[in-house]
């Protein structure tokens, strides 16, 4: 049945690619990932393969890769990607010698891919289950570890029609999960090789942290007045924050939103009433003479955060909210939407005392109010942020000491 869901899938994915850039990138990038194996791939090397699925699960592998090529420097280190929004980011990461889009996970494909590559040791970022290319692993006796994962109740592994695809798990050498509650669901399937070892994200965030990028063109535009930044916002989140900025000279604002289009950016323009400058296009002259700066390339947000005095992260509006951390690393505090549920770090960050949810334009006023009124708040919100995102760290080491 997973097989025949495959290649109905690969037959989608076929069709779409006339239609769509994007998959026509995966499409293309995953037929060519045998022919990079090919000319890349040295004879009597040592291969250890990450896998992640896009640009967040890298991240979140990130330190881990980066750990291993400097204290294992034996191993060459494969990347691969299943969506484009990651391979073609990421396409040129220097930390790995080899990266390629993960061909679909087909029995073919698996086996044409592992007799390329044949790894030493397998990593799956966080929510990666490929049933074919895991089963040939275990049958090779390749070590293969899940990473940073995070299993949830609702999960078809913990469901009565589950049970078969849960078989896959046993393919899994080792788990290192992010929390007690994975541990006892697993346990709960019979799965007992798992390691509660925390997020690597944390480890990430501290890493990006210590190497902030300096940006002249932020420090002009604040002009001594608080500043106020939005990341990864879309136009629901906007329509929160926006209006609030609108009537405060005292403050100004950098929105980071998280689709950088041309009919996005329009839109925020017409929502500021201030003067409203885009970075790419921005001067040191211009900057300075502006209320709110649109950051429209990527790249920028984790350092532009480090300027805020104030933080909110986008999508909590939507599908749900995005990387809190890179925020509350800065010792900030941080306001997020309502859909933050599924994310353990939202959660953990609302209880230390460095996260706020708002549900309305209306909460989001009360809440900067408060914070106007009374700016110790701001710093107490501030240092718990900085705090809570210090005690999370090492799963990086935790994970490599195991293995």
């Amino acid at each position: 049945m997973y097989n025949i869901i495959i290649y109905l899938y690969l037959l989608g994915v076929a069709i779409a690619s006339i239609f769509s850039s994007k998959v026509r990138k995966m499409w293309r990038g995953e037929r060519e990932a045998f022919d990079v194996l090919r000319n890349n791939v040295e004879e009597g090397a040592q291969y250890v393969w990450f896998h992640a699925a896009s640009l967040g699960e890298f991240e979140q592998g990130r330190p881990l890769i980066e750990e291993m090529r400097r204290t294992h420097p034996q191993y060459k280190i494969l990347l691969t990607f299943f969506s484009p929004s990651g391979y073609e980011v990421r396409k040129n990461y220097e930390g790995a010698d080899i990266v390629c889009y993960l061909p679909l996970d087909t029995p073919i494909n698996a086996r044409r891919f592992l007799r390329l590559v044949h790894p030493v040791m397998a990593f799956f970022i966080k929510y990666e289950f490929w049933y074919n290319y895991l089963h040939i692993l275990k049958h090779r006796g390749v070590p293969t570890y899940s990473v940073s994962s995070i299993f949830r109740r609702e999960q078809i592994f913990f469901r009565w029609y589950g049970k078969s695809y849960a078989k896959v798990l046993a393919c899994f050498t080792r788990f290192f999960v992010q929390n007690e509650q994975s541990r006892d669901l697993l346990a709960s399937i019979g799965f007992t090789n798992v390691s509660v070892t925390g997020d690597t994200r944390f480890d990430r965030v501290l890493q990006i942290q210590q190497a902030c990028k300096h940006l002249p063109l932020v420090e002009n535009f604040v002009q001594g007045k608080s500043l106020f930044v939005a990341g990864s916002s879309w136009s629901p989140d906007e329509d929160v924050f926006v209006p609030f900025f609108n009537q405060q000279s005292d403050w100004k604002m950098v929105i980071a939103p998280h689709v950088v289009s041309e009919e996005h950016l329009q839109q925020i323009e017409q929502r500021v009433k201030g003067c409203c400058v885009r970075y790419s296009k921005a001067t040191t002259e211009t900057v300075a003479e502006a209320d709110c700066l649109l950051v429209d390339c990527y790249g920028l947000l984790s350092s532009v955060y480090h300027y805020a005095d104030v933080a909110y992260v986008g999508g909590g509006f939507g599908v749900g909210i995005h990387n809190v951390l890179e925020a509350a690393v800065w010792g900030v505090p941080v306001v997020f939407g309502p859909n933050n549920q599924r994310f353990q770090e939202a959660q953990e960050l609302l209880t230390a005392g460095g996260g706020f949810e708002v549900e309305s334009k209306e909460h989001f006023e009360a809440l900067m109010r408060e914070w106007i009124d009374a700016p110790w708040r701001v710093q107490d919100a501030g240092e718990k942020s900085a705090q809570y995102v210090k005690s999370r760290a090492g799963a990086t080491h935790r994970v490599l000491e195991e293995i």
